[in-house]
């Protein structure tokens, strides 16, 4: 062997070193044929067909796999017609995708798919194509979402509902996804609706998240067909959430809503909102043609109870422009009847306690409008100091017993500044310049004790003292032939009392009737007292509380320096009056099959008071109004009835061509003063027949388009048909000396439901006006209960705005914020906080 022999030996740069193949690139395949072209470098699989690659798994009725250019084609199993019958299936990382047909690159790991259908969280996804990019983000054009369980889980061919759009993308992260789309659409039993959203951001979480306010839309006569609730929503951190929403009409008016909610738990938790709008009615250039700015303000807060026993604090407030709810652009006033407010009020509170003092110190703002005369009443401070009741003298024995020991004394200061005053004067110098300050401070004193074991005898006494910045003083003008008033500036109050003792008792009576008749006893119960009050005359001129003027007559009229002020004026001319009350509670026992002691209580009179009173100071009409008030039920308390009834025991004469009557002096007349019935009665279908059960009734239970009935022999429909119909009647007589013609007041009122179907709902209200014969607010409203969604449309078919109104809402949690059917803001209970 020659020399360098050796160095012929396979060295180890020569050695063959094979690539080592990742192990994410290998590729396992399963199917009952199999076949390779090596010439073209493809692998075909038929039936039963399965591929694994690194996460990802397809099973499909055919595959094939280009070696050379790195992609897999799958197809779904066909029919003989070319169709496909059984789709692709895909999974990855825990999630099906299935498909009419899939291609993938396993060299970028991008893929195709056609008519894929992807399951995610509550909803799924079907479009006709599907490009996925990388594992987080997927592009599908003419995409179909749906939340509608029953296509989900495949026991329907055709969802009852879906949202379509033309281009969509699907982004996935590890803790949540979210679709994002241009112009989509609501589509219904495959019929497409006007609800059209330019873009829609769909974010799959279970925190708060951003999401389009789908709106309502409908036909208003007076401003047009319009889209009521267009918004968005916005979460801002832990603690505020915002709405903006808009009101949008087709004759040119428009409404602006935003809406702040805020919380902090176990704490406080509120909202701010507001109403910004122009109302345009009519034609531009015609007679008819108007158009209005409306405003309103409101905001709301209310504190936990447990946060500061000691100090609380809660704000109601709502101020609107004064022909806001005349010019109302938010529909839901008209629904709930907001636009027949007739005053509005607001009130901003704060209250302080002490733990160990006995003193309640509560301050008050707040701001009346009342759309009728225009004017506004504003109280701004207002503060009350209350101190708890306590008793005068302390008990010898422990056991409080005698007039001295009873005797206790509840008393306090109200400090308020009062102007009533219109819009345009709001916060200028004419409104601080009639503005009134007072102060008033009350104490009363009260006792009891009991007189003979069945008398409980009652002794009181008030004391008023006020104290006001302004007074008036008036003159009659023979040249403006008016009376003049002028208000003089400068500290000036009064002082008034009054005292009362009275007598009551208890007495008791029953009838008791024979055994075995249908009424086993009545049982009547009275309470009478009796009581006099005295208060001296303030209207004397030692006082200074009361002056005089000649009026255009020459006759001297007396007026009060305090008439119309803040702190009210003291009352004039002697009372020593004797008054008494007679209260009479009345009920019978009946035989009762129903009741387990075979004995049942009717209430005939809950309460039937008489009162009045005989002033023994007056020089004329001592006796006073004679009054009697009534209340009871019947029907197992289901029919409510309250009555009052006045009486005038002097005569009213009328004289011939004059309205005004004379109040004489004659007794015993007794004529009708005013007279009032009012009457409610829920009625519903469980009142007039037992509830049947139908499962055990009906041998047979189905469905009839998704909706649960059961089915008799004969093959009919039967379902539990409820309805309810609360009726409520009122009747006011009114006539006093001041007219002889009296006001009569008659209506009734309609307010309920009925079940048509399982699903579907009618219900409404309406008020009928007996005096003029119409038809007062009337709504009609129909709700359809889908499996993934619900219907509202709610018609207010006459009066001064005519409006129907459709609403359609989805179910779904998931889409609770995204599309809010249902507001998921944190000021509900179920919070995510």
């Amino acid at each position: 062997m020659p020399e360098n022999a050796v160095n012929d030996t396979i060295s180890k740069k020569d050695t063959i070193v094979l690539k080592k193949e990742p192990l994410d690139a290998v590729l396992q395949t399963k199917a009952d044929y199999q076949r390779r072209d090596f010439q073209k470098k493809m692998v075909y699989l038929n039936k039963n067909a399965q591929v694994k690659y690194q996460d990802m798994q397809i099973d499909a009725d055919y595959i094939s796999i280009d070696e050379q250019k790195h992609l897999m084609y799958a197809r779904g199993k066909q029919d003989s017609l070319g169709r496909i019958i059984e789709p692709v299936i895909t999974t990855q990382a825990g999630k099906k995708y299935e498909t009419t047909e899939f291609q993938y690159n396993t060299l970028t790991r991008q893929a195709i798919a056609f008519n894929a259908r992807t399951e995610e969280n509550e909803g799924v996804i079907t479009a006709n194509k599907t490009k996925k990019y990388n594992d987080s983000i997927f592009a599908m054009s003419r995409a179909d979402y749906t939340t509608d369980d029953y296509y989900i889980k495949k026991k329907d061919t055709a969802a009852d509902y879906f949202l379509r759009a033309r281009y969509l993308k699907l982004v996935k992260t590890k803790n949540k996804s979210s679709i994002v789309s241009g112009p989509i659409q609501m589509y219904i039993e495959q019929v497409p609706t006007p609800l059209i959203m330019p873009f829609a951001i769909l974010p799959f979480s279970s925190k708060r998240s951003a999401g389009i306010l789908i709106p309502s839309f409908g036909e208003r006569q007076d401003v047009g067909f319009f889209l009521n609730g267009l918004g968005y929503y916005q979460p801002i951190g832990e603690h505020f959430d915002l709405k903006i929403l808009s009101d949008i009409y087709t004759k040119g008016s428009w409404n602006l809503r935003p809406e702040m909610n805020y919380i902090k738990k176990y704490r406080y938790s509120g909202n701010f909102s507001a109403d910004i709008g122009t109302m345009v009615r009519g034609i531009k250039g015609l007679d008819d043609y108007g158009k209005t700015g409306t405003y309103r303000i409101a905001w709301r807060h209310t504190q936990d109870s447990k946060a500061n026993p000691f100090l609380t604090f809660s704000a109601s407030v709502d101020i609107v422009s004064t022909k806001f709810y005349n010019n109302t652009l938010n529909n839901n006033y008209i629904l709930n009847q907001n636009v027949l407010n007739t005053q509005q009020n607001s009130t901003v509170t704060i209250t302080k306690r002490f733990l160990k003092l006995p003193v309640t110190i509560t301050g008050t703002a707040s701001y009346s409008q009342n759309f009728a005369t225009g004017l506004s009443d504003l109280r701004l401070p207002q503060m009350n100091v209350a101190i708890n009741q306590f008793y005068l003298f302390k008990s010898k024995t422990g056991v409080r017993s005698g007039l001295l020991e009873n005797l206790t004394v509840n008393t306090g200061i109200n400090l308020s500044n009062f102007v009533q005053t219109n819009e345009g004067e709001l916060f200028k110098a004419a409104m601080w310049d009639k503005l009134q300050t007072g102060v008033k401070n009350n104490i009363a004193l009260g006792t009891n004790t009991t007189v003979a074991k069945y008398f409980t005898f009652s002794l009181g006494a008030n004391i008023d003292n006020a104290l006001t910045t302004k007074t008036i003083n008036k003159f009659y003008d023979p040249i403006q032939n008016k009376v003049i008033t002028e208000t003089n500036k400068g500290i000036s109050g009064y002082s008034t009392f009054s005292t009362t003792a009275s007598i009551q008792t208890t007495l008791y009576g029953q009838a008791n009737f024979k055994k075995g008749s249908a009424i086993e006893a009545i049982r009547h119960m009275m309470t009478p007292s009796i009581g006099f009050t005295y208060s001296p005359d303030f209207g004397g001129s030692g006082y200074g509380y009361f002056k005089n003027y000649y009026d255009a007559n020459g006759a001297l009229t007396p007026y009060s320096i305090f008439e119309g002020g803040i702190i009210g004026s003291p009352t004039t001319g002697l009372v020593g009056a004797l008054g008494f009350n007679i209260g009479n509670n009345l009920e019978m026992k009946v035989k009762s099959k129903s009741d387990s002691t075979g004995v049942k209580k009717i209430k005939i009179f809950e309460s039937l008071n008489l009162s009045g009173n005989y002033n023994f100071a007056a020089k004329d009409h001592p006796f006073s109004i004679i009054t009697i008030t009534g209340q009871s039920s019947f029907f197992n308390n289901k029919l409510s009835l309250n009555t009052s009834l006045s009486l005038d025991p002097y005569r009213i004469i009328y004289l011939p061509g004059q309205d005004a009557g004379i109040r004489t002096e004659e007794f015993g007349y007794f004529s009708v003063q005013g007279f009032n019935v009012q009457m409610s009665y829920p009625l519903s279908s469980e009142i007039f027949g037992e509830k049947t059960d139908y499962a055990k009734k009906y041998k047979t239970k189905g469905e009839v388009r998704n909706e649960n009935y059961y089915f008799d022999d004969d093959n009919y429909a039967h379902f539990d048909q409820a309805w309810t119909l609360n009726v409520n009647a009122n009747y006011a007589y009114t006539k006093s000396s001041a007219s002889r013609t009296p006001t009569r007041l008659a209506s009734v009122g309609l307010d309920g439901s009925l079940k048509l179907t399982p699903y579907w709902n009618i219900n409404g209200s309406t008020h009928y006006d007996m005096v003029t014969q119409k038809l007062a607010y009337t709504r009609i409203g129909f709700a359809r209960d889908q499996r993934s969604f619900t219907i509202n449309f709610n018609w207010v078919p006459f009066g001064q705005y005519k409006v129907y109104d459709f609403f359609i809402g989805i179910k779904a949690n998931i889409l609770s914020d995204a599309l809010k059917y249902k507001d998921r803001s944190f000021t509900q209970p179920n919070a995510p906080f």
